[in-house]
């Protein structure tokens, strides 16, 4: 679409760690959907470089925001915004890190510094948002989450925690939300081509190709679920029922998760203190 005819807006969308990967899509497709967007990442040239394209593309407006969220001041900033931008319609909630190899043996910093941004900085901006999108009576929230949530047997180290956090956050958001205007969606990627190996120290040749999807299918698949009314969205699994199971195998330990006595197979009987 030429810049002297772009879509008519559809607010602006706040997308974090748009400078690269899977972020960077998300800019770019938002963009040709009709939102105006804030772009924050680290790195400014790259934002730069970024805005200048998309707005020539699209003719939309494009505000980049330079950002380290693992920093407490700059996370404030950006959550900030947030709540004081009535036009912000939509946050994708993306950036994140992993770190390479196991937990024995990993330098405790490295993980401290996933954790500050993986899951401090997603928590306080999912936070200022829901808060400020329901005052506007209006606003979507994406929570950028992994399938390693469901399968941290596969992968070592503490990132798959993180986002075990992340679906459980959205999860427990979607219950507290339900039939206000705020809507959610967690996205659950599999392995995609990004730079995020490089920078976790990771080899990405040397994963299976039939893997790995591109970042350009995986944020077409997760925008066109968010527009079918998706709240949780694997792209790459094939029936949707799989997670439906899951889910209604979970719900059917919930009344039995918290009784009085424990279990009778801990033959405790009736006995107190022990």
């Amino acid at each position: 679409m030429s810049a002297s005819s772009p879509p008519s807006s559809r607010g602006t969308a706040l997308v974090t760690g748009a400078s690269s990967g899977i972020g960077k899509v998300y800019a770019q497709k938002l963009a040709r959907r009709g939102y105006d967007l804030v772009l924050v990442a680290r790195n400014r040239s790259r934002l730069d470089e970024l805005a200048a394209a998309i707005t020539t593309e699209t003719g939309r407006t494009v505000d980049v925001m330079p950002a380290d969220l693992s920093k407490a001041e700059d996370v404030a900033t950006v959550a900030a915004r947030l709540v004081d931008d009535p036009a912000i319609t939509l946050l994708v909630n993306n950036a994140g890190s992993g770190t390479e190899g196991p937990i024995v043996g990993a330098d405790p910093a490295k993980i401290d510094a996933m954790l500050d941004l993986n899951v401090r900085a997603l928590t306080r901006l999912a936070v200022a948002a829901v808060n400020a999108f329901s005052a506007r009576g209006r606003g979507t929230l994406v929570n950028i989450a992994s399938v390693v949530a469901l399968v941290p047997e596969r992968f070592p180290g503490a990132y798959a925690a993180t986002k075990a956090y992340v679906l459980a956050l959205t999860q427990s958001l979607v219950a507290e939300l339900d039939g206000g205007p705020v809507r959610l969606q967690a996205v659950m990627p599999g392995l995609t081509r990004t730079e995020f190996f490089d920078r976790a120290g990771l080899d990405i040749n040397a994963l299976p190709a039939h893997m790995l999807m591109a970042p350009e299918d995986l944020v077409e698949a997760a925008l066109r679920g968010l527009e079918a009314g998706e709240i949780y969205t694997i792209p790459s699994l094939p029936d949707v029922s799989g997670w439906d199971e899951l889910t209604a195998s979970r719900m059917k330990l919930a009344p039995d998760l918290s009784h009085s006595k424990p279990a009778v197979r801990y033959g405790t009987g009736d006995m107190a203190g022990g």
